[in-house]
């Protein structure tokens, strides 16, 4: 698929807008139009009842050890700067990044690839930030230029293996960067927090400092004994919360995919020390499943299991679920979920303060004095089971933690189609549609008179008012039936219900399925109950 199509319908059809945009836009923000709020709003709620308010806490879902009980929170977005130090974020929250001091433009370390080429007695590494066949076709247009050579001289150049990444170079004496006309123009890379500051009340100095919040979990386990204590629950049991979450990204890009104002769906999911290995795999596999369900296709989706090198210092396993986003060369995936075994990591550093590892162990960081470095809370967040009476133990953690805009992102870019279809006279015409699945669609459906007279537009009105009571439907008089199909088509609409003469002789009106054309007539009286029946949640 070509990425620069799906931007444009985003822009065209209301989906997704640049910030700021009269302003000439502003990097790494993005507004949602009238039908991209709809569909985030239907992602997140879907999300939301699957994962809290449809979960059946008597049952043993498969692959679970045991029944479980889910809760929800919605926690401040600003919160006591302590938090941060003690989680780690304060001081291991960053990224490297390097800067060209020709170009004044600034890059992420990780993410700058190159090529080592070697020419007219000269050996140097051509960086570019593109991957795949673009990166190498820009590599070998920067080599050609630098080394002042035409394409029909290309066989001069001797390049050694493929693209690999920036931080595989140790001098950058002899890097290209990636808009440099000269050598040598990158910086050592240097340490940038992704936190954004801010400042709280009247004071502006640090003693006022505090940070919006680069994610979700922490308001989740700072509130772990107050959901205790105020639910009733019983471990098993999760946590969910759906709220934004802020970076501040060295270099966002690829439309949505990285931004640095972002929303998470995020589950901390609290267990038994003994039972947490098989509370990672039963979740795991949920949310796997669960991004299928809402038409990902599997080819172009995965689950992987991260390395022992990959893993944070407190970790006990992480998998990402990942999708083949277009934008990617062929053969990478982007990661949509991240779903971590982060045992007791979290709950003791609230109590106790900044964890290291030590050894095999996870031990409170100590500053020169001998006493710990950022001071935990104090409290006791350990669990006490008063029906079973075993003793005390600090849960375990399971974190499933999504990305409300990559899902986004993910679901338009596997739901954008291009066919050919017969227009009314029969002539094939180009149609582009969006197959996204019923439960996430911006509009459920859209209710036509197929001409403004004899009565049908004010059955049509009827329909549309009594649907609009329970869905996002749409009413459309305008124009041939055929391009109000083409515009719903467009838009991710389902299905489309028509008005037609037969309705006044026997009350019945013609749906037409968006994905397969399928035309069928059904009882005017019976279009509420279709439509409940085709966006019912499949569980």
């Amino acid at each position: 698929m070509d990425m620069a199509k799906l931007v444009s319908l985003c822009k065209r059809r209301g989906y997704l807008f640049q910030s700021s945009e009269i302003y000439g836009g502003f990097n790494g923000f993005w507004d949602y139009g009238p039908l991209g709020v709809e569909l985030k709003r239907n992602i997140k709620e879907a999300w939301w009842r699957d994962m809290v308010t449809g979960h059946d806490d008597l049952a043993t879902y498969p692959g679970a050890p045991s029944p479980y009980e889910m809760a929800g929170l919605d926690c401040s977005i600003i919160m006591h700067p302590q938090v941060w130090k003690v989680s780690g974020h304060y001081d291991l929250f960053h990224d490297f990044m390097v800067d060209c001091k020709e170009s004044k433009k600034r890059y992420r370390h990780d993410q700058v690839r190159g090529r080592w080429v070697a020419a007219k007695g000269q050996r140097i590494f051509v960086a570019v930030q593109e991957g795949g066949e673009e990166g190498l076709k820009e590599a070998e247009s920067k080599a050609l230029k630098f080394f002042n050579l035409r394409a029909k001289h290309a066989e001069e150049l001797k390049w050694e293996g493929d693209l690999v990444s920036l931080t595989t170079v140790q001098d950058f004496a002899n890097v290209l960067g990636p808009d440099a006309k000269t050598l040598g123009t990158l910086t050592p890379p240097r340490e940038f927090n992704l936190m954004f500051k801010t400042y709280v009340g009247a004071l502006s100095g640090e003693e006022g400092a505090a940070f919006l919040r680069p994610e979700t979990a922490q308001g989740i386990f700072v509130n772990f004994k107050n959901v205790l204590d105020s639910s009733r629950v019983r471990i098993p049991f999760g946590i969910a919360q759906i709220g934004k979450s802020f970076r501040n990204e060295i270099t966002p890009r690829n439309f949505t995919f990285r931004s640095r104002e972002f929303e998470q769906m995020e589950i901390e999911f609290f267990c038994q020390p003994a039972k947490s290995l098989e509370w990672y795999r039963y979740w795991r596999d949920r949310r796997f499943k669960w991004y299928l369900e809402l038409g990902l296709a599997s080819e172009r989706l995965r689950l992987r299991d991260h390395a022992p090198d990959e893993l944070a210092h407190y970790s006990r396993g992480c998998a990402d679920i990942e999708y083949a986003f277009p934008f990617l060369a062929p053969g990478e995936f982007g990661e949509l979920e991240g779903v971590a075994h982060r045992g007791d990591f979290d709950l003791r550093s609230h109590m106790e303060g900044k964890l290291v590892k030590q050894g095999d162990q996870l031990v409170v960081e100590t500053g020169p004095d001998g006493k710990p470095k950022y001071k935990g809370s104090g409290k006791d967040l350990s669990y006490f089971d008063e029906v079973t009476r075993e003793p005390k133990y600090v849960p375990h953690v399971i974190e499933p933690s999504a990305g409300a805009d990559r899902a986004t992102l993910a679901f338009l870019c596997e739901a954008y189609h291009e066919d050919q279809q017969p227009d009314q006279s029969g002539k094939m015409e180009e149609r582009i549609v969006l197959k996204l699945h019923p439960r996430i669609a911006p509009i459920k459906a859209a209710i036509f008179p197929l001409v403004n007279k004899e009565g049908m537009p004010e059955v049509a009105q009827n329909l549309y008012r009594e649907l609009k009571k329970e869905f996002n439907v749409f009413f459309d008089d305008k124009g041939a039936v055929g391009r109000r199909y083409r515009r719903q088509d467009e838009a991710g609409t389902p299905f489309c219900f028509t008005i037609d003469g037969q309705t006044l002789q026997d009350q019945t009106i013609t749906i037409r399925e968006r994905d397969t054309l399928i035309q069928r007539r059904i009882a005017i009286n019976a279009a509420a109950d279709e439509l409940r029946k085709l966006v019912r949640p499949t569980r």
